[in-house]
């Protein structure tokens, strides 16, 4: 069984910076790709920043030049360094992870998500 724990976040000023971390832990064979979705009150969750296990990255035109994502396989854990922070990027930042994983001797492909943490800009 797989688990995603996510960490980081919290309250920051307008133009600060915050790093949310997301780590896999379980029968996990190999992490294809892993990145982070966030959903403000009232809106769809949206695509934030993604990266997949060879480093291809991509993001939310919203987030170039200000977020990076980066990707530990040796720990199968994402970051999300967020810098220059707005208070429009306030929302529940949700790690999602797609995995190879091992069940009953056999490799799966899954895709799980993390619990949620809030990040809260201030203006």
């Amino acid at each position: 069984q797989v688990q995603l724990v996510e960490s980081g976040g919290g309250l920051v000023q307008a133009g600060g910076s915050l790093r949310v971390s997301c780590a896999a832990s379980g029968s996990i064979a190999r992490v294809n790709a892993m990145g982070w979705y966030r959903q403000a009150a009232g809106k769809e969750r949206e695509l934030v920043a993604r990266i997949g296990n060879g480093g291809k990255t991509e993001y939310v035109n919203s987030v170039k030049g200000r977020f990076t994502i980066s990707l530990d396989n040796a720990k199968n854990t994402a970051y999300l360094q967020m810098n220059s922070l707005e208070p429009e990027d306030t929302a529940v930042y949700y790690c999602n992870a797609q995995l190879l994983e091992i069940a009953d001797a056999r490799p799966y492909a899954r895709e799980y998500w993390g619990q949620g943490t809030q990040v809260t800009v201030s203006s």
